[in-house]
């Protein structure tokens, strides 16, 4: 297994103009990680954008472990759903041209306005229409469990299947599966037999008191992120179901705690770096 880092781990830099793909991808060579995973809301369209990576990625040695597509299936309107897939096949484009073999997607955000069952059509309907135009590109897609249209193991199952696709896989959050009530060692049971991509994340319960950033389980407890390693979640348990399943792939770290960003996602990667070592 090779350890990675999402840009997610460092987006208040992104967003706030003071990290690029490029400057993540050289501070990501500094933190002990092997790859990268890099995300389609966080592309520049000005037509030089997979030069600089690729030179980037040259540059430093490190791979694309995984390039993400940030859609939302679960939209009403048809035209803005026809977007959200070309979102999908850019991100194919884009990581066959940079060298991952990997696409993470999601399934949608929860609407007030639509059910679970008519939300469910569309997000196969166009993780059909995707996964059919990844696989003739060589690419393998991994939904995660993300929100409400397929946060738990069963959720994710249920559409991998009904899509039928040898390449819809999972990506496997290790942190997401708490905020909607799940184990994340149960659901590693259900899933690793179709686990292409990892996520590799931690929180833990905290209480009113808490002042950071609070992520709100649909029963109403409260987490806080922490680095892996640090929080709740059983991951020497976890890498272990996924090292006796023979999983060779990435584990991305997605650091999202209160600690300086950088920091945290340094001690993130030398926190999964000490886990596998003792597996």
């Amino acid at each position: 297994m090779k350890t990675s880092l999402s840009i997610w781990s460092v987006h208040k830099y992104v967003y706030a103009g003071e990290l690029t793909n490029v400057g993540f991808i050289e501070f990501a060579a500094t933190t002990g990680a092997s790859g990268v995973e890099l995300l389609s809301v966080f592309w520049n369209e000005d037509g030089l954008e997979a030069k600089r990576i690729v030179d980037a990625l040259q540059r430093t040695g490190l791979e694309l472990a995984c390039y993400s597509a940030c859609n939302n299936l679960a939209v009403a309107d048809v035209e803005a759903r026809k977007v959200q897939v070309a979102d999908i096949k850019n991100s194919v484009d884009r990581a066959a041209q940079l060298g991952a073999r990997v696409v993470r997607v999601f399934s949608g955000d929860k609407d007030e306005t639509v059910t679970y069952e008519t939300a469910k059509a569309w997000i196969i309907a166009g993780l059909q229409e995707a996964a059919e135009y990844a696989e003739s590109k060589g690419i393998t897609l991994c939904l995660e469990n993300h929100g409400l249209f397929a946060g738990r193991a069963d959720q994710v199952l249920e559409v991998i299947s009904t899509v039928g696709a040898s390449r819809l896989k999972s990506t496997f959050d290790t942190g997401n599966f708490l905020l909607v009530d799940e184990e994340p060692s149960e659901a590693v049971e259900k899933l690793k037999q179709h686990i292409a991509h990892v996520h590799l994340k931690d929180f833990a319960k905290v209480d009113e008191t808490y002042e950071g950033t609070i992520y709100t389980a649909l029963s109403g407890q409260r987490y806080a992120g922490y680095a892996p390693g640090d929080g709740s979640v059983d991951l020497p348990y976890i890498m272990r179901q996924l090292k006796d399943n023979g999983y060779e792939g990435w584990l991305s770290v997605e650091y999202e705690g209160d600690e300086e960003q950088k920091q945290g996602s340094i001690r993130s990667i030398q926190n999964l770096q000490a886990i596998l070592a003792n597996l």
